[in-house]
């Protein structure tokens, strides 16, 4: 299908490690509560699902951030749980709580009955992506999303949010044989889904394993490394003649990048722990970095802001300006924003951002 042209490629080009005359910047959970046109969109939707399952309500919920702040990406407004909601599971989420699986997945049989859904049933969020692509009329890219064949098996063993992860990593350890089983199903339908994302228009996509870092070392490696790798040898690496790039966040995953940089995708995400310089030595050329603000300094005075961009920015060190490829950097959140950020503080961030890294670009 013919989109319009784009117009600020600047995103793309750092996730391809090629230079720009700035670094880009997008948030994490950039449409949301912390927004005041979100919440008055949430109410006419009368609940999340009748936003995330309303292509139209999606739309007007992705760009509303892009109304506001000149970032340099749209990230699809969705959910990490639509795939194993379509795998009848049952999803809700009730006023003041999170996300909440009727039928959690806890024993041998609930495990064997797993199977990729039919992508059909995600029909939403596929009709979303390419209303959103064209209501951007090329402003910035699109970007697609998934949770992890990891994370989405936390909440499908927990049934909800966990502070201890028991109930998952109790299956972990007592039936391994299981835990493969329910990843191999998760890592096929979230490859399936990221490529539907990609054909219905998104333009980047990215695997949000947000639960790999509650992982001892050696079980990260066999129970979520493995399947996000496994995602990512199905997707697709360009389309309709555009290369796509792949991203790959794992909050608390500083302790394995160098294991991570052997991914086959294009940018790697880190969160606040881990120092950009540090992350850039160890990945070296291989992969663009992208992060990594902690969200909580988005509560401090717009001064205190900028000082805390600049460190973050300094902290990658000069980025690649010449031909050819060689070190980016995507800023963004060490994760997704508060709900309680002051909106105005947003703005500070990202014109911080744009004005303190302009640079010239070498041809």
């Amino acid at each position: 299908m013919a989109f319009p042209l784009l117009k600020n490629d600047v995103f793309l080009r750092a996730c391809r490690r090629l230079a720009t005359p700035y670094t880009p910047v997008w948030l994490m959970r950039q449409a949301g509560r912390y927004l005041p046109e979100y919440r008055a969109s949430r109410e006419r939707a009368g609940s999340f699902m009748g936003l995330a399952t309303n292509p139209q309500f999606a739309t007007e919920v992705t760009l509303q951030p892009l109304d506001r702040y000149a970032l340099d990406a749209a990230i699809l407004f969705s959910d990490i749980l639509t795939v194993p909601d379509a795998m009848g599971l049952g999803l809700s989420f009730a006023t003041g709580e999170g996300p909440r699986f009727a039928s959690p997945v806890r024993d041998e049989d609930a495990v064997r009955r797993l199977a990729v859904p039919d992508m059909q049933r995600l029909r939403y969020v596929f009709d979303a992506v390419t209303s959103i692509r064209r209501a951007l009329d090329g402003r910035v890219p699109l970007i697609g999303f998934s949770g992890s064949p990891w994370t989405l098996a936390c909440y499908m063993v927990e049934g909800q949010g966990s502070d201890d992860y028991r109930l998952v990593k109790s299956m972990l350890y007592a039936r391994p044989d299981l835990m493969h089983r329910m990843l191999q199903v998760n890592a096929d339908a979230v490859a399936a889904y990221l490529n539907a994302q990609i054909e219905a228009g998104a333009q980047a996509v990215m695997v949000f394993d947000s639960w790999g870092g509650v992982l001892a070392d050696g079980a990260f490696q066999a129970f979520s490394l493995a399947y996000t790798a496994r995602v990512l040898s199905q997707l697709h690496r360009e389309f309709d003649g555009q290369p796509v790039p792949r991203i790959v966040f794992t909050k608390g995953g500083g302790l394995w990048l160098e294991e991570m940089a052997a991914l086959d995708c294009e940018v790697l995400g880190v969160d606040w722990t881990v120092n950009l310089g540090r992350a850039r030595a160890l990945v070296g050329d291989r992969k663009a970095l992208q992060g990594n603000l902690d969200p909580n300094v988005l509560f401090a005075p717009p001064q205190r802001i900028e000082e805390q961009v600049r460190a973050t920015l300094e902290s990658f060190g000069a980025p690649h300006t010449g031909p050819g490829a060689g070190p980016t950097h995507v800023f963004n959140l060490g994760h997704g924003i508060s709900q309680h950020t002051p909106p105005e503080h947003v703005h500070a961030l990202v014109d911080s951002v744009h004005r303190l890294s302009r640079r010239p670009v070498v041809a």
